[in-house]
Order: structure tokens, then sequence, then C-alpha cells
């Protein structure tokens, strides 16, 4: 069991979607700051989302979801592994509504610390996201629940994709904008909002690199990685739309990630999880290399890594 459907075509989200988004949204969001600066040499705009509500730019996609469903249910249920569960669980407390999250074993302590303390119910189910989706789908159905896939949701990556016509605004020039793929939610809305009037780029750890397996097979493929609480693919919604804007893919190694993470901490103080420095990575390590002067915008998407090992 997975988030994504593979046997139909994807619904398709529009950039209409987007601005229908923005407008439900408005006066719930942090409208999150860009920071203009230089970054090994390079004219850089970083957008701040790990300022937004909940420390992840999924809090945007969750409330949109929920604010859209036709009849508002009591309680919402859905399998995440970290930021997804957060985000969901400050939405539904923002709206009244009851949250369970069924998380895989491997899932961070300290990100189900943050679900608890939105008053979610924590439920663990098996090792893998995949074990967690099934059983969050059962969950759902004995219990008359909503039933939310985190990453494969139209309204949910639309909500991610106000995210770009912010930066219309605050970025001029419409300079490419690196942002973390993961699950695809954040790509996704992105590509939505922005299509192929502005470049959008992936970035993935070479090592998990969904968008850039599903590409090359031209479906949802698993990439199974050890550890990992995530989605071990691409959500489908997400990978049509990237298909639709040309969204390349860049993947970085690991410790190109923790050295963008250590760069951050030092010049800016600036505490990310690793998700959250893979776009600035790819910068760094040279996986982009952007035209001579011109400004790169790089998405700081999440903050909710362990405080211990930031």
């Amino acid at each position: 069991m997975t988030d994504s459907a593979t046997t139909v075509a994807p619904p398709l989200v529009l950039r209409s979607d987007v601005r229908a988004a923005r407008r439900r949204l408005a006066g719930q969001l942090r409208k999150t700051p860009v920071f203009h600066t230089t970054v090994a040499g390079f004219p850089v705009s970083l957008k701040l989302e790990y300022l937004q509500h909940g420390g992840t730019f999924q809090f945007r996609g969750a409330l949109n979801a929920l604010l859209t469903v036709a009849e508002r249910p009591e309680r919402v249920v859905l399998a995440a592994g970290g930021n997804a569960g957060i985000a969901v669980a400050l939405a539904a407390a923002r709206l009244g509504l009851a949250c369970t999250v069924v998380v895989p074993e491997t899932a961070p302590h300290s990100k189900v610390a943050a679900m608890w303390s939105h008053g979610a119910e924590v439920r663990w189910q098996g090792t893998t996201h995949d074990a967690a989706c099934a059983h969050a789908v059962e969950l759902a159905a004995e219990q008359g629940a909503l039933y939310l896939p985190a990453h494969d949701t139209p309204a949910v990556i639309a909500g991610a994709g106000v995210l770009g016509l912010e930066l219309e605004v605050q970025v001029r020039g419409r300079p490419p904008v690196l942002a973390a793929v993961g699950g695809g939610a954040l790509i996704g809305g992105l590509a939505a909002a922005l299509g192929r009037r502005q470049p959008v780029l992936g970035v993935e750890p070479e090592r998990r690199a969904l968008l850039r397996a599903a590409l090359r097979a031209e479906r949802p493929v698993a990439v199974p990685a050890a550890g990992s609480a995530g989605p071990d693919r691409i959500g489908a919604i997400a990978l049509e739309l990237a298909r639709r804007a040309a969204v390349p893919v860049l993947t970085v190694p690991d410790d190109a990630v923790d050295a963008a993470r250590d760069q951050l901490w030092r010049e800016f103080r600036i505490v990310v999880e690793p998700a959250g420095a893979a776009a600035l990575a790819a910068l760094l390590s040279g996986a982009f290399v952007p035209d001579p002067g011109r400004r790169t915008v790089v998405v700081l998407c999440g903050a909710n890594g362990d405080p211990a090992g930031r």
C-alpha cells in the first residue's frame, strides 16, 4: 500500500488551483522571508521556509487539504514518518479535529514528540512507510475518519505551491529555484505554481533519488533505504507535474548535505534538517552551476531534526 495510485492517470494540479489555495490560506500561513546573500561566491536568495508553522513547508498543504474537504470529518488519519505528520497534526488542531498519525518504527523520536505536542495520537506500525500506509487506510475505514495521503493529494500539492507564488513576488527576474524532492509535494507544488515560467530543479540524495528513478522508469518505483521512515517512491501527481514542467533532477552525496548544513550554521546560525539543506548542497557541491552572476533561489524547507545532532 502506498500513497500513490499508478494504474490511472493522476489528477492535474494547475496554477489556478495554487492561486485558489493562496486565497483560502490567506492570513493562516507565514509568508516566510527571503534572505539575499552570497554563498561560496554565488548570489543566493535563501527562502527561509523552515520558519513556517510547524517548522516545515508541509503545513501549507496540510491546512489546504483539510480546508477543502467537502464534509469536515471529526478525525483525520495519515501515515507519516516525519514532517507530514507534524504538519497535519498542527493543521488538525487549528481546525478542532482529532488526528491519528501512523508511523513506522524507524520514525525519529524528535518528530514523533512534535506530533504529540500538537495533540496527535501516534501509532507505530511496521518498519516501512508502506506498512504504515496500509494500517492507516484500515484504521481510517474502521473509525469513519478521513484518510489523507500526505504526499500525493492534489490539495496538499496546491497548498505547497503557494510558496512558489510568494517567490515570484519576493525574488524578481525568475531565477532558478532549487528545492528538495522528498515525497514530491514541494517539487510538485513549485512545478504547478511556476510551470515553465521559471526554472525549478529538484535535489535528491544519491542513495534515495525517488524522482530520478521514477523519471527513468516513467512511473513511481520503490527506492528502499535502510532506516528511512519516509516514502520510498515519488507521488504520482508530483511525477506528472515534474514531467510537464521539465524539472531536472540533481543528486548530491550525503557528505555534501552535511557540509551544507555546517555552512548554514557556521555562516548564518541557521539550523535545518538534512532535507532542508539538500538544495544548498547542490550549489555547493557543483551539482548545479549557475550562470555567472545569476542569482539562485534555495528553499530551506524544514527544521525538525534532532536538536542534539542538528
